[in-house]
């Protein structure tokens, strides 16, 4: 094990998984993901997000991650930013094959399709390293069997950063199990902030002035019929989410479904 991804030989407590982790790919000098063992007895949905970590000492330190493996994978793979000075990611971005990190053991979320009334469409609306937890609703074949469109979208400052993105649709699409459903179904449309691209700006800006849906050549969005799930950073969230609520959105969650959801797991 190395040195930057072990833990001192303290035992976790008992809510915790131990698991080992597989495989790491970085991305960018800021992005990586990596899979890690799916713990025996672990069950979670599609779209929920667990807290993993290291040890600290003789404590865990714990952040929320959202599981990107669909709930029928026998693996868990998790898509993070690198923070230099965040607690814990500022370690995690070192761990290698045969590290061991710790799971929980309760996954939770609202990034679930039980939280969303039926509908036609799904929008899956991430920024950054909110697209994970669709990387995971993509791959489920129930995620298809309840709508006739899914359309990710992924706004990204540049063109590096939409690389985990495109390997995810690419990864549904030669799925066995949704590959064919996907290839009918499933829409990829980027954006990009900082650079130039097919389509650039802001996802907010874009779906406020029309540009995400003159770009797909598709609708607008029709609470009656559509469906949203937002992942991004805290400023997009609370603005996508006055954006649904405007157009005729109702908040779901785990207690009530309605016409749009919203994750507020973060790591650091």
């Amino acid at each position: 094990m190395t040195d930057s991804a072990s833990a001192e030989r303290v035992a976790p407590p008992p809510n915790l998984h131990v698991s080992r982790v597989e495989s790491v790919r970085h991305y960018t000098e800021s992005l990586f993901a990596f899979t890690c063992e799916r713990p025996p007895g672990l069950r979670f949905r599609s779209g929920e997000f667990v807290m993993i970590g290291l040890m600290n000492g003789a404590k865990p330190l714990l952040r929320a991650y959202s599981i990107a493996s669909p709930a029928w994978d026998d693996r868990l793979a998790f898509y993070s930013i690198k923070l230099p000075d965040g607690p814990l990611t500022s370690r995690l971005q070192n761990v290698r094959p045969g590290d061991e990190i710790l799971i929980g053991r309760k996954p939770t979320g609202t990034l679930v399709l039980d939280a969303l009334m039926p509908g036609r469409r799904l929008f899956l609306l991430s920024t950054g390293t909110g697209i994970a937890p669709f990387a995971s609703l993509v791959r489920d074949p129930e995620t298809y069997e309840r709508f006739d469109e899914v359309i990710v979208t992924h706004t990204c400052r540049t063109a590096a950063e939409l690389h985990y993105g495109r390997e995810v649709v690419a990864e549904a699409l030669a799925d066995p199990l949704v590959g064919e459903e996907a290839s009918v179904k499933l829409r990829h449309i980027t954006s990009l902030t900082r650079e130039r691209h097919g389509l650039e700006g802001r996802i907010t800006t874009l779906i406020a002035n029309g540009g995400l849906f003159e770009h797909a050549n598709m609708p607008a969005f029709d609470p009656q019929t559509d469906r949203l799930m937002i992942c991004g950073s805290a400023a997009v969230l609370s603005d996508l989410k006055e954006i649904a609520i405007v157009r005729g959105f109702t908040e779901g969650s785990n207690h009530e479904q309605g016409s749009f959801v919203v994750e507020r797991a973060f790591a650091g």
